[in-house]
């Protein structure tokens, strides 16, 4: 390579580098300035509303004198539609990723997975009009007393929504496999069944134990969909066919304009996003450490 080449090549090299590590501290930026709002804002509410009576009351009507600000509602209504997500995408995602990664020929596979992942770049919002107009009207065949705007038709939509990070990420997981342990198994005559279940899944349980949790992270903070889906009624229900409100739908609903700026009621919407902001980070940090600890 001519000395002119070299310099542009290091030239380029440097640019990118320089390029990449902006890009790096911009987002560790981005982070630490909204963890930053969300607490300053938070603190504010908090000068205002006690956090015992935040974390352990279990009535949340923050629109409606008097005011009661208990944020248990809006988490009962979140892990109700998350864990109702969880039960329906992880088996069939579970199922998904075994089949295309074992069973499937190339061909299918190179069709079919494609189109899976094509379900997680639609709009959530239109996720949300789907749960509305069909599923929920299904479910009324099913559920005469469900009511217009409930939790089950939440959890399915998002279900529908997470299915393919589910699937996708355990394939990928599946993919890591060495060829080689795979290869023995068979010629000693082992069955797909055995591999997939001897092999295949030990080898990689803490890949796909992150992806359950990355997936029931994604569930947790799903905003338009169910705000469509599940409505904006917060109490305390294991019933999934009755009306919820999620941390995320609240937040949308003070983000319309009808709430002046700086109330109590506006600043709740920053206390509601922390709390968010902390489980959503947690569970992110729980998957990288489940991987981190089994390599």
């Amino acid at each position: 390579m001519s000395t002119a080449n070299l310099k542009k090549t290091n030239v380029l090299e440097q640019l990118t580098k320089a390029a990449l590590t902006f890009i790096a501290i911009l987002t560790v930026a981005v982070t630490f300035i909204i963890l930053w709002i969300l607490l300053k804002e938070s603190a504010i509410f908090f000068k205002q509303v006690s956090i015992i009576e935040f974390f352990t009351s279990s009535k949340w009507e923050p629109l409606l004198e008097p005011k009661s600000f208990g944020i248990l509602p809006l988490i009962c209504g979140t892990m109700l539609i998350t864990i109702g997500a969880g039960v329906i995408a992880i088996p069939l995602g579970m199922v998904a990723a075994i089949y295309l990664s074992e069973y499937a020929g190339q061909t299918f596979k190179s069709i079919i997975k494609p189109c899976m992942e094509i379900l997680a770049g639609i709009p959530t919002i239109i996720y949300g009009f789907f749960a509305l107009t069909f599923i929920t009207p299904l479910l009324k065949n099913i559920f005469p007393d469900i009511q217009v705007f409930n939790a089950l038709s939440g959890a399915i939509v998002v279900a529908i929504m997470i299915l393919p990070m589910v699937s996708s990420l355990v394939d990928d997981a599946f993919s890591s496999v060495p060829r080689g342990l795979k290869e023995g198994a068979y010629a000693v005559g082992a069955t797909s069944f055995e591999v997939i279940g001897q092999i295949m899944i030990p080898h990689t349980a803490s890949r796909i134990l992150a992806s359950f949790i990355l997936a029931i992270s994604r569930a947790i903070g799903e905003t338009m969909a169910v705000t469509l889906a599940s409505g904006a009624n917060p109490q305390m229900t294991l019933n999934p066919l009755e009306s919820i409100q999620t941390m995320t739908a609240y937040i949308v609903q003070i983000s319309l304009g009808d709430t002046p700026a700086g109330g109590i009621e506006y600043l709740s919407s920053y206390a509601v996003a922390a709390v968010l902001f902390v489980i959503t980070l947690s569970m992110n940090m729980m998957g990288q450490a489940i991987i981190r600890w089994k390599k």
